[in-house]
């Protein structure tokens, strides 16, 4: 995703003198193909990213559009309140990119989890949270945040994961991409973790039809998507590398529980305990129970239970 991501902002950066990188010592034979060609736009802040956001928000108060990039939680936990008071009260152009969202750095352990992240950022005003699925998802998430007016946070995988969609869908913020048509369980994913849950869908198909839905947009959520999910299938299921608290799971079950839908919600995230294990990103999804295997597992016994009932 990564790739796709500076791939894409150079050619926004061709067409817009306006866009600028800044980035928290990060990126090193990623980024140089931007440094390269626009060193006038491009700042290495070093390990400093509470300056690296205030100098952000200095640029965009001068009309610039200003990407920040660093590795996982950094650009998010450590300026904060940078980004709440600099850039959010504000409602500046500032675009928040963190790359290794949820355990892509997992053999480096907590300290570089992205799993709070979602919730961290959907609280903060003006802020629209997005967590692109794939590559191709991830490209268009950086055309849209760059058009979109005030901060964005674009949460990115690492590098190598499956590319999901073969043809290029239509993204719109706010909108959910379907990516499977079924009538009797609805998947909903956001984030890197979209393989692994569509995955989970073909090991379910013989017994059952499964719709999948991307959600790339957290914040503001595809409220139709959800209600219309709830109207047409038994259950649904959140799937996310995030916290159960505050993502994804939470975002969707406030639609629900608002609008009085009886369809049951399974969430499938990370326990906010889950802070000691150390491996790469697919033994952590096995030992945080989140691989295709024990996604399709926990839908089966979620129904076998509810028939018991």
């Amino acid at each position: 995703m990564r790739t796709a991501f500076i791939e894409t902002l150079l050619e926004l950066a061709e067409q817009d003198d306006r866009v600028w990188l800044l980035t928290g010592d990060l990126g090193f034979s990623v980024l140089e193909p931007f440094v390269k060609r626009f060193s006038d736009r491009f700042v290495n802040m070093g390990i400093a990213e509470q300056n690296m956001t205030g100098v952000a928000a200095g640029l965009a108060l001068e009309g610039k559009i200003v990407f920040t990039c660093s590795i996982a939680n950094f650009p998010v936990m450590r300026c904060l309140e940078q980004i709440r008071n600099d850039v959010c009260y504000h409602n500046l152009n500032v675009k928040i990119v963190a790359v290794g969202g949820g355990v892509a750095y997992g053999a480096a352990g907590y300290t570089h989890f992205a799993v709070e992240d979602l919730a961290v950022m959907r609280a903060m005003p003006n802020m629209t949270v997005i967590a692109p699925g794939d590559q191709v998802e991830a490209g268009l998430a950086t055309r849209a945040v760059k058009e979109l007016q005030g901060p964005s946070y674009l949460r990115l995988g690492k590098a190598g994961e499956s590319c999901v969609h073969k043809t290029t869908p239509l993204f719109t913020i706010g909108q959910a991409i379907t990516v499977r048509q079924g009538n009797d369980i609805t998947l909903i994913s956001t984030g890197g973790i979209l393989s692994e849950v569509l995955s989970a869908a073909e090991q379910l198909a013989p017994q059952f039809q499964v719709r999948v839905l991307s959600m790339p947009t957290v914040k503001p959520l595809d409220q139709d998507a959800v209600r219309k999910a709830a109207d047409e299938t038994k259950l649904i299921v959140t799937v996310e590398e995030h916290s159960k608290i505050g993502g994804l799971g939470d975002a969707v079950a406030e639609i629900l529980i608002k609008d009085h839908f009886n369809c049951e919600v399974l969430k499938l995230a990370l326990d906010s305990t889950s802070h000691s294990n150390v491996g790469s990103q697919s033994y952590l999804r096995q030992q945080f129970s989140l691989s295709a295997a024990w996604i399709a597992r926990a839908v089966r016994e979620k129904l076998e239970y509810n028939e018991s009932l």
